[in-house]
């Protein structure tokens, strides 16, 4: 897989770190690449719903982010990245030691950007395609992040 330039690299993982959801989830970057990002999240009992998979929530947020994520990696210095809208099908419960979202660009623009989001559960070496979703989001002008 290819890899982001670092100066990329540093500017999605700041905004990142700066997102208290994922920091709550306990979520992380696992891959910054030119249009693709994943980030990993590790099953515990606070991310799982009634029946022991993992929550919708849990599973929609880090599709979310990494197609964020994904689309913030082509845009310019001094832009940032707004989810517009964004649509998912769980295709199957989702369990194993960990979710991987991967989000993924699709038509990059000047303003409006569509990503393909999936999600695998993951055990081992066994992924299993449990989600899969299509994002928009716009491209804005950055401002303070707190």
């Amino acid at each position: 897989m290819e890899e982001a330039a670092d100066d990329v690299r540093d500017r999605v993982l700041a905004s990142f770190e700066r997102q208290g959801l994922m920091a709550h989830l306990w979520a992380r970057i696992a891959h910054i690449g030119p249009g693709e990002v994943h980030i990993v999240l590790p099953s515990r009992p606070e991310v799982t719903q009634q029946h022991g998979y993992f929550h919708a929530g849990a599973t929609s947020s880090i599709a979310d982010s990494a197609g964020g994520y994904a689309a913030f990696t082509l845009f310019p210095e001094g832009t940032s990245v707004l989810t517009v809208e964004f649509k998912i099908n769980l295709l199957a419960p989702a369990e194993g030691e960990r979710l991987e979202a991967v989000g993924t660009v699709i038509k990059p623009g000047r303003t409006l950007t569509i990503c393909r989001l999936e999600v695998f559960g993951v055990t081992g070496e066994q992924r299993n395609l449990v989600a899969v979703g299509q994002q928009t989001l716009i491209q804005i002008e950055a401002r303070p992040e707190r």
